[in-house]
């Protein structure tokens, strides 16, 4: 067990234990943290995705922990480079995260902690499936750009808070996330960012996608902690 260490906004690199897999993250924790927010990666991405990286760091000024880790091995991401037969397999995604939501359970320094996940592309799937599955172990959800509509039947188990964030100009995805919203039977928002496309690389979508975010997570990680058992599936 990777020993994890609490700094002030800056990233600990720890190696997080997800069924018979270990993946490399990197897990920051401020002082008296509100709570913690697990991230999942969209398709083609990792934990050094300078988008997440960006938001993780307005939540971690917000007093939220962060957890960015890898959702495949070394091996499955070199698979997946020549083949994509891993990015769209959103049970194997989810089950990584889930895998990563006990390890954080079981760590002395994030066990007591509200637990929110940051999805992004089909990490936003995988995060809503896992969500379904685990439905008194996650307490909040965000989506950016995701593609929560791939999480199928699992949308009508979740349950924690959710809020999906799309860019106003990405049209096709607008219409898949409002498919979704509605099965969504939980407390709810979706939001549209002006002039953003998929990837809200235009001027100050990204900052708005980080502080609705951090408004989000702050709201729905402050209610008195859940107990979180290590395993419900």
């Amino acid at each position: 067990m990777s020993e994890v260490i609490r700094y002030s906004h800056r990233a600990h690199p720890v190696e997080v234990s997800a069924g018979y897999q270990t993946l490399s993250g990197s897990l920051t924790l401020p002082e008296s943290a509100k709570g913690i927010i697990l991230f999942a990666h969209g398709s083609g991405s990792s934990r050094l995705s300078p988008r997440n990286r960006y938001v993780a760091e307005v939540l971690n000024q917000a007093g939220l922990g962060t957890l960015l880790f890898d959702l495949l091995t070394t091996d499955e991401e070199s698979e997946d480079a020549l083949r994509r037969e891993h990015r769209f397999d959103i049970g194997l995604l989810a089950d990584r995260l889930s895998g990563a939501t006990d390890w954080v359970i079981g760590q002395p320094e994030t066990k007591g902690l509200n637990i929110g996940y940051f999805g992004a592309s089909t990490g936003a799937a995988a995060a809503l499936m896992a969500a379904g599955q685990r439905r008194t172990q996650v307490d909040a959800i965000v989506s950016r750009g995701g593609r929560p509509d791939l999480a199928g039947p699992f949308l009508k188990n979740v349950t924690a808070p959710t809020l999906l964030i799309v860019g106003s100009e990405d049209y096709e995805v607008i219409k898949l996330n409002r498919y979704a919203f509605q099965q969504l039977q939980c407390d709810k928002d979706m939001m549209l960012v002006a002039g953003a496309t998929h990837l809200f690389e235009e001027p100050g979508t990204l900052e708005s996608v980080a502080r609705a975010a951090s408004q989000w997570f702050t709201q729905h990680l402050s209610q008195p902690h859940h107990a979180h058992p290590t395993t419900t599936r």
